[in-house]
């Protein structure tokens, strides 16, 4: 697994971890039941404090991609189809907020971004 820490984002670094592994998870490239790195040896590997990447597992665990067990450490979580699914319209909603946005600016209709739309899926 290779998470990439980048100072220069205004994202705070336990937001940029959680948001790679969020989408190594999603991709399929970490497996169901695959193990993480514990939260000190990942800390250690990114030269950051505990806490930031013990942040960013515990939000990992509240939104259901992993699961830990105590003693053992820190696991990919199987699978929820409707939680992936929620979390992909989710993504679209904020693409589309940005569209929205940027189609205002310049005046665009919604009509404009109808007919790109359909233009994309020919």
């Amino acid at each position: 697994m290779n998470i990439l820490i980048d100072n220069r984002t205004g994202a705070p670094i336990y937001d940029q971890i959680f948001t790679q592994i969020k989408g190594l998870i999603i991709s399929g490239e970490l497996q169901e039941n695959a193990s993480l790195p514990s939260i000190r040896a990942l800390a250690k590997d990114l030269r950051i404090s505990v806490i930031t990447t013990k942040r960013a597992y515990e939000e990992l665990e509240r939104q259901g991609f992993i699961y830990t067990l105590p003693g053992k450490g820190c696991f990919v979580a199987p699978k929820n189809t409707e939680l992936l699914r929620e979390e992909n319209i989710r993504q679209i909603e904020e693409h589309l907020t940005q569209i929205k946005r940027l189609a205002a600016a310049i005046g665009m209709k919604k009509e404009d971004i109808a007919e790109m739309l359909d233009i994309l899926d020919e």
